[in-house]
């Protein structure tokens, strides 16, 4: 009885930690820029980003370089961690 639990057990932690091994695997590539969202009627851009960012909020969306580019220079802020400006070599 208690040999067929810990062989279950062990079957358990195999196929999680198999799961987790693919999901790492197939984790989708993290975008070069993204945008932090605001709140409210058409969400206005509020922040440029670096893709990797851990300032960034949850509403959020990739862009490519050109719209970061775009974005910075209409306004939009530069997040303060990540820099985003200084990686685009846009100076004010």
């Amino acid at each position: 009885m208690w040999l067929q639990r810990i062989d279950t057990k062990i079957a358990s932690l195999q196929k999680q930690e198999a799961e987790q091994e693919h999901g790492q695997k197939n984790r989708p590539q993290e975008p070069d820029w993204i945008i932090e969202l605001g709140i409210g009627n058409g969400r206005p851009p509020i922040e440029v980003h670096v893709g990797g960012c851990y300032a960034a909020g949850k509403r959020r969306r990739p862009v490519p370089r050109d719209e970061a580019r775009r974005l910075l220079t209409s306004g939009v802020r530069a997040c303060t961690h990540c820099t985003p400006d200084a990686q685009l070599r846009i100076l004010d």
